[in-house]
């Protein structure tokens, strides 16, 4: 049993004070388009867009940089409408599941967040939410459902009112043939210039202009066809309507007339549904802009948002559809708001499930914004990315400039939407994220802020021969006059060949010199260019991987053809070298160091060192295995296989494992450290050649003993089709030969666990040009288990890569090298390649490793002097990133970040040197990280709300939760306190108003076992303090977040006799069975009422009943009727001016307790949390005279009892 007790020594204080300041773990920003857009709403006072998915986040965005982040508690539950108050920096969302919830942008920390602050449900199949509208005011939003009734909620209390539009009594007025089912409410839209009137649209086609302060119907309108949508003029006459049949028509308001249509732009032959549509009218003219109405027969697959520009006569201007590769879920017309605006709108902004388009509608010829974020990252889907760290001020300078004359033309106007400010100054690294895609494509992206914003987009597909672009032969079929046709939009996952896809890509931050290397075996060097070259003939280079394996027979694809006719190039990136390997597999491997001239590629199949200088290979090496039936050439992407052949190779692999497993894994003698590295054995009969040439014998590294709490590492059987994959190729100078100055060196790393070293010779100067480059073995050595080598990386003293740091620095200190397999890192001092150190990942936790990076950790991003590690960076298959430090290899953070299900996230991450990562969230979407406590980009940004815009009660209860009334310290108040002031320090010395009480309660949502004390015993301990010595320490009361919520806000309007009642049915059900009935009855009964004493303070209180009817009815023999009534107050509620809330950490409740927490939350849907709200008292800040004052006031005091059951009847009566 000793044998699982180490000794674990203590972590110096030195050493956590360290990891506190350098690592700390959070999710920071998102980068590209949400996946799956489902609502999109603007607010034109605030210039503020909110876009809300199928999966329950919302997302608000501003200028760059402005971004607001939110997310449901249902993730299963899409966004259907987002509808903003205006100017308020609040929103209410409506979502499947049928529940509408309230949001608000408030600043905490020192940032703006976007915050749920309340929700409800409708519950009822007639209840099922169809359509909102929010009132002009702001005070009340209009929803519309499926059983035809309209519903009025109030946003101050977010509960429904007793003001209820029965579909019974709108129909009074209608035809008959609308009377029986006229269906759901489609939509409901305020009048623009009488408030009390409404147009609500029936899914059957009737409209009805209803009166809400007379109660009647004001006009009726009928149409044959069903309607989609309608929205009023500017001024209130006319109103169209929009149908499923593609047409509009146009109807007076105010008088009864014959209707202006029905117009079908893309008639007469039957045309898809007109799903939306905007209408904007002006002095000169107006706006017709709507989506869908394209003839079936010929363009039903078309997604369209079509733009109709009429004169003052309604005659047609102009006419434009504007085409989208993906269906088209809304859109919003920018500017004309208002019905004092005469100007039509300046920008069409359209939500495409798959990107965002704004056209321009102010400058000639409708061009298109280009956008500063959501960018659609999938336009093809993306196959591999790279983040280059820092890029040098005159390539990045060079590659803007150079994306700058590539970009298509555009609108030269600035972005539309500019609300909120950005906190701080903005980020100005020169990161670049390159992502390279399925259709050949590379895109550059300045990654180095918040906005993702695209710089160049590379095309690779026009050096080689293809079918004709889709894109292409699009918009020639766009050309016919008749629709109007446009296409726009970047979105366009088809690919016509999948050899072109990209799968490694390497970019130096130097030079801005780019590597693409794709599926096919083609690899091509570009470089930046500031003029045009005509003429480009394509003539790449073949480098044969195989030519020594003469029974290798290649079954794969072919490979991609060069096309024959000279190229006219661009400026910009123009191809240097173009390279083909064979056999033509995918490339599996990069490493690019344009310094020296150098690239190094590798296959399934061997690797190449290439001179793209004198553009001619240096050394090529097959990995393959003679022995190995891999040789015959079936690449991963062959299909041929018989299933006798796949059968006969899966029972080898098999019988070939169980007899490893039976003998059992060889033990290694410990090393000479005491078996904590690895040993290593000279076997290669080339290592007496090597020693005269004075580099190091070849060596082989194996395992040390297993420790009895890990778990055993088993060889690998070697799959065949894979051992001789490369996985990383890195190319560095360093020590390879003791005694001699750092040389230039090439290491590969194979998917067998097994590293070759070369040493490379390059002439300096301008000989260089003409001499060739030569190379010579360095070492060459196999891990033990044989675990795939997934990165090689040279690093020096403190651990820094000796590619990044300065020349200089480079050579001081000894050099390690650091080796990463699936299993474990180890790390080794070069030249003699002496073991230093390891970790096993695999033997402790069963995962494997699956991406490598380094970054530099500082405890402050500007102060040069601040304390910084060089450490290395992993993510696992399990979605754990763990960060190590370097050389010593000790782990420093372990998170569990990504889902392990997430297969596309865990392989698409990418590390940057700023010690954060990046994964697709889905695959349109980068979800960024940070790791260090120093460097993140994650957006910091505010938004200033005018001098009263926002009510008070939706204000006030997210301002006291955010911090104390005043920065006196907790000592001195408890001493204020118990002395009988309880005013803040702030105005003790000048307020004369009363000192606030709060009843002294147990809530039945907390967990605490205090009894339950009556509202008199409540009222007089709070304020005589127990004894009738004086007043004591006000009582903490703790309740839920959602509770704090709604009284606050609910209770605020409540002041001045302002009061009321209200009775609504909860439940009704009846059960029969076994000749017995059973029903239930359950009612709700809210008295509200409000008060005010001498001294001016306002009091409001809530009292809520319930009663429930339970009837039991047997019908066997003799009928039995049981009943019982419960009527008992459900709580009591006061409120009055003075409440200080604070967030506060739930104490540690029994199982008791902790059930019957459970029990509370569910009787009365109140959903819970990890953390709950303390409210304490406090004075009144400002006395409360009137609604208006009361509603300024910083905070409130809030109170609750439970009552006893106040009667039970039961009766029995036999008949």
């Amino acid at each position: 049993m000793f044998k699982f007790m180490h000794k674990k020594h203590p972590v110096p204080a030195e050493r956590l004070r360290h990891q506190k300041e350098l690592f700390r773990y959070a999710k920071t920003a998102q980068h590209g388009f949400p996946s799956k857009p489902s609502a999109l709403a603007y607010d034109p006072t605030l210039s503020l867009m909110a876009i809300g998915t199928k999966s329950g986040a919302i997302n608000v965005y501003g200028q760059p940089g402005v971004e607001f982040y939110g997310q449901h508690k249902n993730v299963e539950s899409a966004v259907r409408q987002i509808i903003f108050l205006p100017n308020q920096g609040r929103l209410v969302t409506h979502c499947d599941d049928n529940t509408l919830h309230l949001w608000e942008v408030n600043f905490r920390s020192g940032t703006s967040v976007l915050e749920e602050v309340n929700s409800t449900t409708m519950e009822g199949k007639l209840k099922t939410i169809s359509t909102c509208c929010l009132e002009a005011s702001g005070e009340h939003l209009l929803v519309g459902t499926e059983g035809g009734n309209i519903y009025l909620l109030n946003i101050a209390s977010f509960s429904l009112t007793d003001n209820i539009i029965y579909q019974d009594v709108v129909m009074q007025n209608v035809p008959d043939d609308y009377k029986v089912t006229p269906g759901a409410v489609e939509c409901v839209r305020q009048h623009p210039v009488f408030p009390d009137k409404i147009l609500i649209g029936y899914n059957r086609g009737l409209m009805v202009v209803w009166d809400r302060k007379q109660l009647n119907a004001e006009r009726t309108y009928v149409c044959n066809q069903s309607l989609e949508t309608v929205c009023w003029s500017r001024d209130g006459a006319e109103f169209m309507s929009a149908h499923n049949d593609g047409s509009f028509i146009i109807w007076n308001a105010r008088k009864l007339s014959k209707p202006d249509g029905p117009h079908a732009p893309y008639g007469p032959f039957p045309c898809k549904s007109m799903t939306r549509v905007s209408w904007v009218t002006t002095d000169s003219g107006d706006w017709v802009v709507f989506s869908g109405g394209m003839p079936r027969a010929s363009y039903g697959d078309k997604h369209t948002v079509s733009v109709l520009k009429r004169d003052a006569q309604r005659e047609e201007e102009k006419h434009v559809a504007f085409d989208f590769t993906s269906a088209v879920v809304d859109f919003v017309l920018l500017g004309g708001e208002g019905t004092e605006s005469k100007e039509g709108p300046h920008t069409l902004l359209v939500l495409a499930e798959e990107e965002l388009v704004a056209v321009d509608l102010s400058s000639e010829g409708w061009p298109t914004h280009q956008l500063p974020y959501l960018s659609s990252l999938h336009s093809s889907a993306i196959t591999t990315a790279s983040y280059v760290t820092d890029c040098s001020e005159t390539a990045y300078r060079r590659l803007v400039a150079a994306g700058e004359r590539q970009r298509q033309p555009a609108s030269q106007k600035p972005w539309p939407i500019t609300g909120g400010e950005r906190v701080g100054e903005p980020c100005s690294s020169r990161d670049l994220l390159l992502t390279g895609h399925e259709d050949g494509s590379v895109c550059v992206w300045a990654a180095g802020d918040v906005s993702l914003r695209l710089i160049y987009r590379l095309t690779t597909s026009r050096l080689f021969s293809e079918e004709e672009d889709d894109r292409d032969r699009r918009e020639r079929e766009l050309d016919e006059e008749f629709p109007p046709l446009r296409s726009v939009g970047v979105f366009d996952p088809y690919s016509d060949d999948p050899r072109l896809a990209v799968k490694r890509v390497a970019l130096c931050g130097d030079s801005a010199a780019l590597v693409v290397a794709g599926t096919a075996g083609q690899i091509v060097v570009w470089r930046l260019a500031e003029e045009e070259k005509e003429g480009y003939k394509v003539q790449p280079v073949l480098v044969d991987l195989v030519s020594e394996q003469d029974s290798f027979a290649w079954k794969g694809h072919d490979r991609l053809p060069a096309r024959p006719e000279p190229l006219t190039l661009p400026a910009g990136y123009q191809p240097s070298s173009v390279i083909q390997l064979h056999p033509p597999a995918a490339v599996s491997a990069l490493s690019l160091q344009d310094s020296w001239g150098l690239l190094a590629a590798g296959t399934g199949h061997g690797f190449v060192l290439f001179d793209f200088i004198q553009n001619k290979p240096v050394m090529h090496k097959c990995t393959l295995n003679p022995h190995d039936y891999a040789a015959s050439g079936e690449s991963p992407m062959t299909r041929g296989k018989s299933l006798k052949k796949s059968l006969r190779e899966s029972f080898r692999r098999l019988r070939k494992g169980r007899s490893q497993r039976a003998a059992g894994p060889r033990r290694a003698s410990p090393s000479p450290a005491g078996g904590q590295t690895p040993t290593a054995a000279t076997d290669s009969p080339a290592a007496p050649q090597h020693a005269r040439r004075g580099l190091s014998p070849p060596v082989t590294v194996s395992d040390d003993d297993v420790r009895p709490v890990e778990r055993s590492v088993e060889a690998r059987s070697e799959d065949p089709a894979f051992s001789g994959m490369i996985r990383c190729l890195y190319l560095a100078t360093s020590y390879l030969a003791s005694g001699q100055p750092p040389m230039r060196t090439l290491w590969a790393g194979t998917n067998s666990g097994a590293i070759y070293v070369y040493a490379v010779h390059c002439a300096a100067g301008e000989k260089r040009n003409t001499t060739p480059v030569t190379w010579q073995p360095g070492k060459e050595f196999r891990l033990k288990h044989g675990a795939p080598v997934i990165d090689i990386r040279i690093v020096d003293a403190g651990g820094r890569s000796v590619c990044r740091a300065p020349a200089d620095q480079a050579a001081t200190g000894p050099h390690r090298v650091v080796i990463a397999s699936e299993e474990q890192f180890k790390v080794f001092t070069l030249p003699t390649m002496r073991p230093y150190g390891k970790f096993k990942l695999t033997a402790v936790e069963g995962s494997r490793v699956r991406r490598i990076g380094y970054a530099r950790f500082c405890a402050s991003p500007t102060d040069d002097s601040a304390y910084t590690e060089w450490c290395l960076m992993c993510v696992t298959n399990q979605g754990d990133i763990n960060v190590f430090t370097l050389p010593e290899l000790r782990r420093q953070m372990h998170e569990e970040s990504i889902r392990r299900e997430d297969i596309l996230g865990i392989t698409s991450l990418v590390f940057t040197e700023h010690g954060e990562a990046l994964y697709l969230a889905s695959s349109s979407l980068y979800q960024r990280l940070a790791l260090s406590s120093g460097v993140a980009v994650r957006p910091s940004c505010r938004l200033k709300l005018p001098e009263g815009a926002r009510p008070a009660a939706g204000a006030a209860a997210p301002a006291a939760a955010s911090a104390p009334a005043t920065d006196e310290s907790a000592a001195e108040a408890k001493q204020r306190t118990a002395s009988g002031d309880s005013r803040p320090a702030a105005e003790a010395s000048f307020s004369s108003g009363a000192d606030t009480t709060v009843d002294s309660h147990r809530d039945f949502l907390s967990s605490s076992e205090k009894p339950v004390e009556s509202a008199a015993a409540a009222t007089s301990g709070a304020a005589g303090g127990g004894d009738g010595s004086g007043p004591s320490e006000p009582e903490v009361v703790e309740i839920s977040t959602e509770e704090a919520d709604r009284l606050l806000n609910g209770m605020r309007g409540l002041v001045n006799g302002v009061g009321g009642r209200e009775e609504r049915s909860v439940e009704n059900y009846k059960e029969e069975k076994d000749g017995v009935k059973k029903s239930l009855e359950k009612s709700k009964e809210t008295h509200i009422s409000a008060s005010e004493d001498e001294q001016n303070n306002v009091t409001a209180q809530r009292e809520e009943t319930e009663r429930v009817l339970t009837t039991t009815e047997s019908t066997s023999d003799s009928v039995t009727t049981r009943s019982k009534e419960e009527v008992r107050v459900v709580r009591t509620t006061r409120i009055t001016a003075g409440t200080k809330v604070t967030e506060v950490t739930p104490p540690a409740t029994t199982a008791a307790a902790a059930a019957a927490t459970t029990a509370g939350t569910r009787q009365n849907g109140n959903g819970g949390g990890g953390k709950r709200r303390a409210l304490t008292t406090g004075p009144s800040v400002t006395l409360a005279p009137s609604e208006s004052d009361y509603n300024s006031m910083d905070g409130a005091s809030v109170g609750a009892t439970e009552a006893p059951l106040a009667h039970c009847e039961e009766t029995e009566t036999d008949l």
